[in-house]
């Protein structure tokens, strides 16, 4: 029995780390590119990062939320398709790196997020705000929390580019065999096509939308910016000491250096050029893929409009068939009703020595039905109802 319950024990843990292995499953890339991989609970990830667990909720693999870019006092949250983020100043977490969709992603990560030092410009008497600005001496100033967006961005759209073209290829070959031969078969593939491109159309809009509503917000696109923030929250100008100013026959240089550092620092934080043209750049690629569906939703769009003249002349044509045949039947019916007149039972005097009139009973009757059947045929061209 204790063997059992152990055993029972033993599998009961590894269905456990099978289940958290993809809820638990972080890797770390700092700076350097250097990366370590996690596996911790939210509450460690919510300690690591200084995150609200409402923030963390929306990268819940388990939970279904839109793509979202949200930027916070310390980090950016992203939560873009396949890929779940945590951007810092310093270093980005990628949940479920071993996804084979985040592997690309991570490697992009590992080889785009080291940069060249640049020492140049530092140690000639520049304040330690403009050394601040210079963090790490990456080239062209660019944040390290900017380069590691622009990966996840990039990986996004060309991900959802990917899959238009992918449905794009699809699509076209199913309404032209639809349009050749109306089928059941055919009818189910382009409906589960359609079903496809609705959904691709909703994820695409989504992302364009949050990135949209970035660029009408400068206040939240100076929220993205971590780095300065940091700076600013470092800076000497922030703090409160500085109750001995006239006792130092240098401090109202520093003070003067101060103000100057500071006044740029104000300036600075309301300048999002450098992150609006980066996301400028990722909106219109990802309105381009948007563009693509709506290409698409408009061929099939086009496809059905076809496809319902087609039904439409089809069931005019059956109409056409069916007046036809009534008109037929009605004069059989009149052609019968004579018939079955002259085949009753009754003592007529005139047919004794009156054969013959049988036989012209038959021809005029054929030859009045004829007629009643080409006058309905040709009213019915007279006013439109049937082709000419």
């Amino acid at each position: 029995m204790a063997l059992a319950g152990s055993e029972i024990e033993l599998k009961l843990q590894a269905i456990n780390n099978k289940k958290t292995a993809i809820s638990r499953s972080w890797i770390l890339l700092d700076r350097d590119g250097r990366d370590m991989v996690l596996d911790v609970d939210k509450y460690a990830i919510m300690r690591l990062v200084e995150i609200h667990a409402r923030d963390l909720r929306i990268m819940d693999p388990l939970l279904s939320y839109p793509s979202t870019i949200l930027g916070r006092e310390k980090v950016i949250v992203l939560n873009l398709e396949h890929i779940k983020a945590i951007i810092t100043a310093e270093e980005v977490l990628v949940r479920d790196p071993m996804d084979e969709e985040v592997v690309p992603v991570v490697e992009e990560l590992r080889r785009r997020l080291p940069v060249k030092v640049s020492v140049t410009g530092q140690g000639q008497g520049q304040g330690e705000e403009e050394s601040c600005a210079q963090d790490g001496g990456e080239e062209n100033e660019f944040p390290f929390e900017f380069r590691a967006l622009e990966v996840v961005l990039e990986a996004t759209c060309s991900f959802l580019d990917a899959r238009t073209r992918e449905l794009e290829t699809n699509v076209y070959p199913a309404l032209d065999e639809l349009t050749s031969k109306i089928s059941s078969r055919n009818l189910d593939k382009v409906r589960k096509l359609k079903s496809a491109m609705t959904r691709l159309t909703n994820r695409v809009h989504k992302i364009r939308e949050e990135l949209e509503n970035l660029l009408d917000d400068d206040d939240d696109m100076a929220e993205l910016y971590l780095s300065r923030k940091l700076c600013v929250s470092s800076s000497p100008s922030s703090s409160s000491e500085g109750p001995n100013w006239h006792h130092s026959p240098n401090q109202g240089s520093k003070i003067h250096r101060s103000s100057r550092g500071s006044a740029a620092t104000l300036h600075g934080e309301n300048d999002v050029e450098e992150l609006e043209m980066l996301l400028e750049a990722y909106f219109i690629q990802i309105d381009g893929t948007l563009n693509k569906l709506t290409t698409v939703r408009e061929y099939i769009d086009d496809t059905e409009d076809y496809i319902n003249i087609q039904l439409d002349n089809h069931r005019n044509q059956l109409i056409q068939l069916e007046l036809f045949l009534s008109s037929g039947t009605v004069c059989l019916s009149i052609y019968s009703l004579v018939a079955a007149i002259f085949g009753m039972n009754i003592p007529y005097t005139w047919r004794e020595g009156h054969g013959y009139v049988f036989k012209w009973v038959v021809i005029l009757t054929g030859m009045a039905c004829g007629t009643f059947f080409l006058s309905i045929v040709s009213y019915a061209r007279r006013k439109g109802l049937v082709g000419s």
